[in-house]
């Protein structure tokens, strides 16, 4: 399995309440999987709707085979749903044991989760499944074909349905393009358009042209995308946000002309970009930030992060 500490796209899970219970829950049940990094929120001066949370975990950073997540312990606003799953790479040409590490990954995520693809044989792999875990996480775990260019393990993978179906290569396109500046790897890989095989006027055959599947890399750090075929899609929500670390205010600024795109979902270094995707534009070093006197309560104030407003005393 390949790693790398220092992924930039830091996918954010959000809980309601459990995410603790939640990350002891991936370290039993992924490989490779740690808790590297923990924040707590303030023990006073928070509003209203989180005076309850006081003292409490507030994210907890974990690696799965060194890929970076984030679990964020708050309320009931906003859940996980399919839209954006997280996709395990069981490559038999790095590990002969794939396929059976893939099925003992399966039964341990699957535990009180609802299937949404059975595991199983597919055209696109001898083994594939879909499922939404107790906490509602998605993740999809596929069995890859050794042949194949080498990928990472842990994929972060966007689904495009409703009114953003058919946008898929479109917003690959465009990502590309707003990460390109950075000094990491920025390009498209594997691009398979949709071909029904249907000779019958089925649901799917209107899906003629979208894209079944692409991987493709931002910041050096590959992810995955695709159409969504069906007839019932999942809109992105804020349930699962993408992280950006960002170098300086200038990156921060630039990245967040391009990609804030609703006002009305601007908040503390989040927004939410034409797609619907959702992101968190933030310092490298927010972690650091957040430890001085007053930062918790003066980030709830903004928008856009202005990291030298974080910093006054």
């Amino acid at each position: 399995m390949q790693t790398d500490e220092k992924t930039c796209i830091v996918p954010n899970l959000w809980f309601d309440g459990d995410a603790r219970e939640a990350v002891d829950f991936y370290v039993d049940a992924l490989p490779d999987c740690r808790v590297t990094d923990v924040s707590h929120y303030p023990l006073e001066g928070l509003p209203p709707f989180q005076e309850a949370m006081a003292g409490q975990e507030l994210t907890i950073e974990f690696t799965v085979a060194g890929q970076r997540l984030v679990a964020v312990n708050a309320g009931a606003e906003f859940r996980p749903n399919p839209s954006i799953s997280l996709m395990l790479n069981f490559d038999p040409g790095v590990d002969p044991q794939a396929h059976d590490r893939l099925r003992g990954v399966w039964a341990a995520l699957s535990r009180d989760g609802t299937p949404l693809v059975p595991l199983g044989a597919t055209p696109f792999s001898r083994c594939f499944g879909w499922l939404q875990d107790r906490y509602g996480v998605c993740w999809q775990l596929i069995l890859t074909d050794p042949r194949g260019a080498s990928r990472p393990f842990v994929l972060p993978s966007l689904r495009f349905a409703g009114p953003q179906r058919g946008h898929a290569l479109q917003a690959i396109e465009y990502y590309v393009d707003v990460f390109r500046p950075r000094a990491e790897m920025a390009g498209l890989g594997t691009v398979i358009p949709y071909r029904s095989t249907s000779t019958e006027p089925t649901a799917d055959a209107t899906a003629d042209g979208l894209l079944e599947f692409a991987d493709f890399q931002i910041c050096g750090q590959w992810l995955t995308a695709a159409d969504d075929t069906g007839s019932a899609g999942f809109p992105f929500t804020e349930g699962v946000s993408l992280q950006v670390d960002c170098a300086d205010q200038a990156e921060i600024d630039r990245l967040w002309e391009l990609l804030s795109s609703s006002p009305e979902a601007e908040a503390c270094g989040w927004c939410r970009d034409r797609f619907g995707v959702s992101w968190q534009i933030v310092p490298a070093d927010i972690a650091e930030l957040m430890l001085r006197p007053g930062a918790y309560a003066r980030l709830l104030g903004m928008k856009k992060i202005v990291i030298d407003e974080l910093l006054a005393p």
